[in-house]
């Protein structure tokens, strides 16, 4: 392999990973699901999916956020019934974050447009392409710098 591949690759993900690019990722996906939701609240919504339950300081290390911001927006999404709080049971003094049913209806929509939209861009390529695409990224996440064994 060549540097020029590494250095493709890492071009590529540098503009995946701009803030720019996320703000309008999630701005696409959460069109239309109510104000509690958009670029800002999405990265909460998303992260209780994929972790369950947890305290705002640990949901906040998943998502790259502080343990105050995502309180401020767990605050909105809560408002709008879409997230609760409920006491930590190993803990008295800490309190969960965790989805209610309609959370994860909101996030059941964006994961599917998400879904909708990544095959929409790949409807030119030669579907063994896509599948091709599709096995490598995942053995790139598994397997790259970026894997929980290599971090």
């Amino acid at each position: 392999m060549t540097n020029t591949t590494g250095h493709d690759i890492a071009h590529a993900l540098g503009l995946l990973l701009q803030r720019s690019t996320r703000a309008r990722i999630y701005a696409r996906l959460t069109e239309g699901l109510g104000t509690a939701v958009d670029d800002l609240t999405y990265p909460v919504l998303s992260g209780l999916a994929r972790t369950g339950a947890c305290s705002a300081a640990d949901l906040g290390r998943e998502i790259g956020l502080d343990r105050t911001t995502v309180t401020r927006r767990a605050d909105r999404l809560e408002q709008a019934g879409l997230l609760r709080r409920h006491p930590d049971p190993a803990d008295g003094r800490a309190t969960l974050l965790a989805l209610t049913d309609d959370g994860h209806a909101v996030v059941a929509a964006t994961r599917r447009r998400l879904t909708d939209a990544i095959e929409d861009s790949l409807t030119t390529w030669p579907e063994t392409d896509a599948q091709d695409f599709a096995r490598h990224l995942r053995r790139f996440v598994d397997e790259g710098p970026f894997s929980p064994d290599q971090t």
